[in-house]
């Protein structure tokens, strides 16, 4: 009784296998999935006899569907056999007896009664086993990252070290997928029926590890977005530029878990959804603000109106000698702050030949440098008309 089952069960198999599959990806993928089977489609719409065929067993003849954005990945018996990496339709081929079939041209003899003899010495089922992945090499977003306390690195710019808590999402890149499959993709998800991998299932080890070396690389990769000295990057441009730190990203990952060279992965783009400085960064952050601002044409400006606003409080204040004094004060301070702001071409050297000055001169100069000075605050509106003339009266001795 057994031999007969055995060898009913061989020639079923054997005569269900002749017909074509057709092979496509399955319905209802999330857009993080990254490695999925290829499945038969036996009916479509309520046509279609194909329904009884042999698991795990690729027809020769059948049809297989690549996608664009997708590769093809064959395995015979668990070696890897085949890659199609254009997108279109491709017919299977294998030299395997399991995947003779008398439609593809194989003859009678090969495809029923010498492939059932190889069944029946198995039970009455295929002694091999065919599978079909596809690999996603589009980029595959929502990739999630955080961190629970601060991180810290070096900045260039600050010139000092900072510290934030940040999170945000990052999009990888399948590169290499026979890299990927050998060499990281743990072998539960290349077996019949085994889970899609997933990058964003959190019970999946593999995506887990990824996660916790992007984390572990995000110090190294502000470092090397902030100290770029090509780039001239500084730490308030990280939340829009997401290519940018993409590649610094990618960098530091690279250089701490070889995902290129060893996985076939890489990091295409990153995008910060918020980093909080800690209090010292903040801290930091607000003077140099406050320095930027301050710098330049805008900084002269700043000063010259603190000056005339000392100047004039002095005049408000009323006449007499400690208002007079007070107000000498502040010209003295303008025209020390003037003469920094304008910073006036130094007189060159005298001659050997030249005279002497006398002591008198530079009193001289020293009153008309004044008169300057406060003609140009006059000019600018930052002092009155009766500030001039007192703040005048008193340089000119009157």
């Amino acid at each position: 009784m057994g031999f007969i089952k055995a060898f009913a069960g061989a020639l079923g198999g054997t005569f269900a296998d002749q017909w074509k599959d057709f092979l496509t990806p399955p319905d209802g993928l999330a857009p993080t999935a990254a490695i999925f089977p290829a499945v038969p489609r036996g009916q479509n719409a309520g046509r279609g006899s194909n329904t009884k065929a042999s698991d795990n067993i690729i027809t020769n003849g059948s049809r297989i569907v690549v996608p664009e954005g997708v590769a093809l990945l064959t395995f015979q018996d668990g070696q890897l056999t085949g890659l199609v990496a254009e997108p279109g339709g491709y017919e299977f081929r294998s030299q395997d007896p399991n995947s003779r079939s008398v439609f593809a041209g194989d003859g009678i003899l090969a495809s029923t009664v010498l492939t059932s003899w190889e069944r029946f010495k198995f039970g009455g089922q295929p002694g091999s086993q065919q599978l079909a992945f596809y690999v996603n090499l589009k980029e595959i977003p929502n990739n999630r990252f955080g961190t629970q306390s601060e991180i810290y690195w070096d900045d260039a710019y600050l010139n000092a070290q900072v510290g934030a808590v940040t999170r945000g999402t990052y999009t990888l890149k399948i590169v290499d997928p026979i890299l990927l499959v050998k060499g990281f993709v743990p072998l539960t998800y290349l077996t019949p029926g085994g889970p899609v991998f997933d990058f964003s299932d959190l019970d999946n080890p593999a995506a887990s590890q990824l996660f916790t070396e992007v984390v572990g690389s995000l110090a190294g990769a502000f470092s090397r977005y902030t100290n770029d000295p090509s780039q001239g990057n500084r730490i308030t441009r990280i939340q829009s530029d997401t290519v940018g730190l993409g590649v610094a990203l990618a960098g530091a990952v690279e250089e701490g878990f070889h995902w290129t060279s060893e996985r076939g992965l890489t990091i295409v783009k990153v995008a910060i959804a918020a980093i909080e400085y800690d209090e010292d960064t903040r801290a930091l952050l607000s003077d140099v603000k406050k320095a930027d601002a301050l710098g330049g044409a805008r900084g002269n400006s700043f000063l010259q109106q603190s000056v005339a606003r000392g100047m004039q409080a002095a005049g408000e204040g009323g006449g007499g000698a400690a208002n007079m004094a007070v107000l000498g004060l502040g010209l003295n301070a303008a025209g020390g702050a003037a003469g920094a702001l304008q910073q006036p071409t130094a007189p060159a050297p005298a001659s050997p030949a030249a005279p002497a000055p006398s002591a008198a001169a530079p009193a001289a100069d020293d009153t008309v440098a004044r008169l300057t000075q406060l003609k140009q605050l006059l000019d600018q509106g930052l002092i009155t008309q009766g500030d001039y003339d007192a703040a005048k009266a008193k340089a000119l001795g009157l």
